[in-house]
């Protein structure tokens, strides 16, 4: 749990949610009822648990005991929280301080728990921040994800490393500010390429000194924090000053530097001059679904944008799904001064103060109605707007190809879950197999799985392989679908009729007989279009070259086959950096580094004397011993 500031840590089940009592235990309004006797009056979080002990749903309340007394009247609520409130089975609650802390905590707990009946954020990327170094006499600027372990400035977030990569190559233009690492720029003896095309002032071999490469990197700092403006006077005023004493050649220069200033700033739409530091968030609803447009906004420049559809229910209002995605969007990062919104939210004065909370400093939550902030809005809006277009057209593309797919194999229903195995190796060395997920939203990565196969595999065996994966998965898809999880409704198998046979015994062997298998066959000399399908019942069958199902699945197969190659490649790239020291007991990283580092290699280290072994530098007179006893088994010592 990560708590927000000054939350009590007072938790408490009620009544216990035990795992090995809740199949026994009372469910739905009685279970709730009997939680309001001690439920307490004061602001908190409750979650409701199901017989698993997974979380149903996580809700904030300013009065804990007001808010969850109206799921006792289960004839009052709509059909989807009756269904929530007859799967509990326990009650968990949290108490805070105030509803603000309650409304930070309800959004961790929601990323973290992903509750079936909650509008959810499912957004676990990192951002990319920029940063300016500042512990080197000539400052770096360069691209930053992960923790702010290096001193220096950090300016972000950005909605992508493309327009954080964008904005370094503009600030390389301008400011001509070094973008190479140390230790590149400490073993420079002339110029690199990037001060032949003007995006470097080359500190590295002296062409410019400390001063005057400070003076770049002001004025970095300055545009960095929205002064753009008093960037560009200074420049003009170099320019003409310049111009005056007859230095056409740097008068050139730094016009070109103005000219890269002013390409950076761009229209008013994109990078408004009277927003300095926000976020516009502006949503879109159709079809029972929403996407979520956010604009980064920072010094006056745009950052990015990025689309999310949050996963909520049918009828789960625009206000209700901005205000939970805004409290799960910030929960791990930090929310900038001011949000623009294009809808007003049902709470806003309670958003807006557990942003500020959350910040440290106030943060303003505000539905602009006219001038160039609404026309920011209004331009996000509309990208929300085309964004959910295209899905919604994609969707209803899949869910024909799902529907003729049903058709070809003669499914008793349009699949929902797709599983497709592949496997890669060579010669049976670092033998992997994979499973790749796909239904009505396109690929379900999320549910991709990788079977390092434990063998041994006989060079060649593709059976053997395919056997060990099928088992394995589906002997835990029997566990799982006893826990209420489905099994899929088709698998594809790249192969032919030796692999469906395979795959057939083994679904036979742990009694899964309803699970429709099809295998698929490369065509004459692996031509694509003329593949050959197999299943049960029929004899083997080939498509129309041109068919939109062919295609589909023939996307499907090579997704698959793209994901074995990489599993498999990243397998072989790990066991290559494995070195024999490994298997030796007592040698970790930083003995297994001297060791390499004095004798060159793991066969200099295998054909070295114990004296020499002994010399080593880091290497005690035992751990000689124990090297020289692991390569030269009975030796005396």
């Amino acid at each position: 749990d990560t708590s927000p500031p000054d939350a009590p840590a007072s938790e408490a089940a009620l009544p216990e949610a035990a795992p090995s009592a809740a199949a026994d235990a009372p469910a739905g309004a009685a279970v709730i009822e009997a939680a309001l006797a001690t439920m307490p009056l004061g602001p908190g979080v409750y979650r409701m648990l199901d017989a698993r002990g997974d979380a149903l749903y996580v809700g904030k309340a300013r009065s804990l005991k007001k808010r969850v007394v109206a799921y006792t009247q289960p004839a009052r609520l709509p059909e989807r929280l009756r269904r929530m409130v007859s799967e509990t089975v326990a009650m968990e609650i949290v108490t805070t301080h105030t509803e603000a802390e309650a409304l930070l905590l309800e959004a961790n707990l929601i990323k973290r728990l992903k509750p079936r009946f909650n509008i959810v954020l499912r957004d676990d990327k990192s951002y990319p921040w920029l940063m300016l170094t500042e512990d080197h006499p000539f400052p770096q600027i360069t691209k930053h994800r992960g923790a702010r372990v290096r001193r220096g400035s950090y300016y972000g977030p950005f909605a992508s490393a493309w327009a954080v990569n964008q904005t370094v190559n503009a600030m390389q233009r301008v400011f001509l500010l070094r973008s190479c690492a140390d230790t590149v720029f400490a073993n420079r003896s002339r110029p690199c390429l990037l001060f032949q095309i003007r995006r470097c002032s080359a500190p590295c071999v002296g062409r410019i000194d400390a001063d005057a490469y400070g003076r770049l990197v002001a004025q970095a700092r300055a545009f960095l924090a929205g002064r753009g403006g008093a960037v560009q006077q200074e420049l003009a005023a170099e320019m003409e000053t310049a111009a005056a004493a007859l230095e056409f050649e740097r008068a050139a220069a730094v016009r070109d530097r103005i000219r890269g200033l002013t390409h950076v700033q761009g229209t008013a739409v994109v990078n408004p001059a009277s927003v300095a530091d926000a976020d516009v968030v502006a949503g879109w609803q159709a079809a029972g679904q929403t996407c979520v447009q956010v604009f980064f906004i920072r010094g006056g420049r745009n950052n990015g944008n990025r689309a999310f559809f949050p996963t909520h229910g049918r009828t789960e209002e625009l206000p209700a799904v901005l205000g939970a995605f805004i409290a799960q969007f910030y929960d791990d990062k930090p929310p900038p001064p001011l949000v623009l919104l294009s809808q007003p939210l049902a709470e806003q004065a309670l958003v807006a103060e557990a942003l500020s909370l959350k910040a440290g400093r106030r943060v303003e939550v505000a539905v602009p109605q006219r001038g160039e902030k609404r026309a920011v809005v209004e331009h996000a809006e509309t990208n929300a707007r085309e964004a959910l277009e295209r899905r919604l057209a994609e969707s209803a593309g899949q869910a024909k190809l799902l529907e003729a797919v049903a058709a070809l194999f003669a499914l008793p229903a349009t699949p929902e879950r797709i599983e497709v195995y592949d496997n890669s190796h060579i010669m049976g060395a670092n033998p992997y197999g994979v499973m790749i997920v796909a239904g009505p939203e396109g690929f379900a990565k999320a549910a991709y799985r990788k079977f390092a196969i434990r063998g041994p595999v006989t060079p060649g065996d593709d059976f053997a392989m395919m056997r060990e994966m099928l088992e394995r998965r589906f002997a835990r898809a029997l566990r799982e679908q006893e826990q209420g999880h489905p099994m899929p409704d088709l698998v594809l198998i790249d192969g032919g009729a030796g692999q469906l046979s395979a795959a057939r015994q083994v679904l036979a062997d742990l009694g899964v007989s309803d699970v429709p298998l099809v295998a698929i066959a490369k065509g004459p000399d692996r031509d694509a279009g003329r593949e050959w399908f197999h299943m049960d019942g029929r004899p083997a069958f080939q498509l129309p070259p041109r068919d939109p199902v062919l295609y589909f699945l023939q996307r499907l197969r090579d997704e698959a086959h793209r994901f074995a190659i990489t599993t498999h490649r990243a397998g072989r790239s790990k066991g290559l950096r494995q070195s024999e020291l490994d298997e030796i007991a007592g040698i970790g990283a930083a003995r297994k580094r001297a060791l390499l580092n004095h004798f060159g290699s793991a066969r200099g280290v295998k054909q070295a004397g114990l004296a020499d072994l002994e010399a080593a530098p880091g290497i005690s007179r035992e751990t000689a011993r124990r090297v020289y006893a692991h390569f030269h088994p009975g030796a005396a010592l």
